[in-house]
């Protein structure tokens, strides 16, 4: 995949008809915040199913905003679509099942009073019969490593036991692509060894929004770059990090 720059950067693929759609399509967006700052001007991003792909710049450059566009949170000017749904007021309980987003503080995600009860949320709020919830369940906090610990309170887990929780409740739903915002923020080095790990080995299609150069380095082969509210370069993460100069004029830094 071409590394692009500034003005070369190429529109984003139109919305594919076709039986496997890409899982992301961001054509065009732009947002404006009521007090009138502008946060996104023009983004436009293709991810293709299966993609684990990192979302870098400095503070304040969109990247939160735009997650929030993902599963209509907020809604600003352009087009988005998720594995070929257009993300429309009509379709936003289906969009929102199929977009799993991950907040940066866990305790934004886990009010209930189990980790078991937390995880089954969103399945039961699906309308899904119990022995499917109870199924689902199950096998999100297996995946997360934490098969054991359904019967916990949530409020008294470690940070690191939180985030993967927290991914488990958007597992449990079956999404088409999670979207994780700063998952290895605050985390020890053994934590953040266990959440790449973990992140590895995810089927799904992930867009992460991180600071964490050395896990970008590690874990995602694409990056994409957006400062100013605007994509700055999309490519292989290898071939972005050659360029120090680029990346410091960016707010970022190499590995």
């Amino acid at each position: 995949m071409p590394v692009t720059h500034p003005r070369e950067i190429p529109p984003a693929a139109p919305p594919v008809l076709a039986a496997d759609p890409p899982a992301l399509v961001v054509e065009g967006l732009r947002y404006r915040y009521p007090d009138g700052r502008v946060a996104l001007e023009g983004v436009s991003l293709t991810v293709r199913r299966g993609e684990k792909v990192a979302l870098v710049g400095p503070n304040g450059a969109g990247k939160s905003t735009l997650m929030l566009h993902l599963n209509g949170i907020l809604r600003g000017e352009g087009d988005i679509w998720i594995a070929g749904l257009p993300v429309v007021a009509a379709n936003l309980p289906v969009v929102r099942s199929q977009v799993g987003l991950v907040f940066q503080n866990p305790d934004d995600q886990l009010f209930s009073p189990t980790v078991y009860e937390d995880v089954a949320f969103g399945p039961l709020h699906m309308g899904l019969p119990e022995d499917e919830v109870r199924r689902r369940s199950a096998a999100a906090l297996d995946q997360v490593g934490m098969a054991d610990f359904g019967d916990r309170l949530s409020h008294h887990l470690s940070l690191g036991e939180k985030k993967r929780i927290a991914i488990a409740t958007v597992l449990s739903m079956a999404p088409e692509l999670l979207v994780l915002d700063e998952p290895s923020a605050g985390l020890d080095p053994r934590a953040r060894r266990r959440l790449i790990h973990l992140l590895r080995e995810l089927p799904q299609t992930l867009l992460v929004a991180t600071h964490d150069m050395p896990m970008v380095r590690e874990l995602f082969a694409r990056m994409i770059v957006v400062d100013e509210g605007r994509v700055v370069a999309d490519g292989p993460t290898a071939a972005l990090f050659e360029d120090v100069g680029w990346l410091e004029a960016h707010g970022l830094e190499r590995p």
